[in-house]
């Protein structure tokens, strides 16, 4: 249970904790001290009504004291004494950002930071990013959040297809940041792709837990309150007019899809043309991976199989297991059964998800049946 809650609650704690000291690695460690106080007194005490709380007010407590054990940090208890005052704080200039978790991300995001590398490190001001600094970072702010998001929707590793709390995390911070910079098509625009992909949760997963692909899923089980909501961030991001970023082309993607009532309706021809523009816009193997695949639904796999063997050189798609999966399922449509199951094995013992090992192992076995 404690590991469970750990899992949910440490980004938070971690970044309410930042807030207080001023430093990254001293609020992991005070963080790592709370996590130690819950493993030694719930299981005798028993869980909290509200865990996050508790942790919180036990890591506020050792910067307490660990501060009082520092003279020279006098000041300091100062600003965190009243940081920590039960009375109404004053409002300080720079908390526009209110959020703590999304505050550190913005000031991890520091434009001196190499991508790989977006935390707090030497030479790197903690500070509260504002006006053109803030504008500067979003691009790092909005690809963090889309990389949480992707790997709460598709685990790239582990049992369990999807995380479902990482993907709510990241439309959490997604609208957060909307509200914040209302005037940027790019952050209505992810906002717009995040939303309509959830919409599809419930229906990705089936009884058992198993992957249901797109083509197969339940439409009935979208939830459409998400998909109104995610047509008009893309409205919004639309409205703002200039060239379309590519969260705004995947979020026009995606709204392709949302808009079908049932697969045949898909408008696949849309779909092939926005992934052309993506490709130019932010040209990537994995984009040109895409576009194949809309390639093939809109003019057949004849048309979309040379797309996908001319990626096979790709040093960056050497160990995706996606590449292997799209030419087995273009190889099926062709007739080419028993190559098609050589690649969808291959796929399979490149996936690190264990759901979708079993996903590809399947389809591998169902080359041999008639169909």
């Amino acid at each position: 249970m404690v590991d469970a809650v750990w899992r949910i609650e440490s980004a938070r704690l971690i970044a309410g904790l930042t807030r207080i000291v001023r430093d990254l690695g001293l609020a992991e460690e005070l963080a790592q001290d709370a996590l130690v106080a819950a493993l030694e007194q719930w299981p005798e005490s028993g869980v909290p009504d509200n865990p996050g709380a508790w942790l919180m007010a036990v890591g506020k407590r050792r910067a307490i004291d660990l501060i009082r054990r520092q003279d020279r940090y006098d000041r300091k208890l100062v600003e965190l004494a009243r940081d920590l005052s039960t009375e109404e704080p004053e409002p300080e200039p720079a908390a526009a950002i209110e959020d703590d978790l999304l505050l550190l991300v913005f000031i991890a995001c520091h434009p001196v930071l190499s991508a790989t590398s977006r935390c707090a490190q030497a030479q790197v001001p903690f500070e509260v990013p504002e006006g053109a600094e803030l504008a500067a970072r979003l691009g790092s702010v909005l690809e963090v959040i889309y990389l949480i998001f992707n790997e709460g929707y598709a685990a790239t590793a582990g049992d369990d297809w999807m995380r479902p709390t990482l993907c709510e995390e990241a439309l959490r911070l997604g609208r957060i940041v909307a509200e914040l910079m209302p005037k940027e098509p790019e952050v209505h625009g992810l906002v717009a792709l995040l939303e309509i992909q959830a919409s599809r949760s419930a229906a990705r997963v089936g009884p058992s837990g198993e992957p249901v692909l797109l083509y197969e899923q339940d439409r009935g089980r979208w939830n459409q309150l998400l998909i109104r909501r995610g047509l008009a961030a893309l409205d919004r991001a639309e409205a703002l007019g200039g060239a379309p970023g590519p969260y705004l082309l995947q979020a026009a993607i995606a709204a392709c899809h949302a808009r079908a009532r049932t697969p045949e309706e898909t408008d696949w021809v849309r779909i092939a043309a926005l992934y052309q523009a993506l490709a130019l816009r932010t040209p990537s193997p994995v984009v040109e991976l895409n576009r194949a695949v809309a390639v093939g639904m809109a003019y057949g796999p004849a048309q979309a199989l040379p797309i996908v063997d001319a990626l096979t050189a790709e040093p960056a798609l050497a160990n995706y297991h996606l590449l292997p999966a799209v030419r087995g399922d273009l190889l099926v449509k062709l007739g080419r059964r028993a190559e098609a199951r050589t690649e969808f094995e291959r796929a399979a013992t490149l996936t690190r998800n264990a759901r979708e090992r079993t996903l590809l192992l399947d389809r591998a076995a169902g080359t041999t049946r008639p169909g």
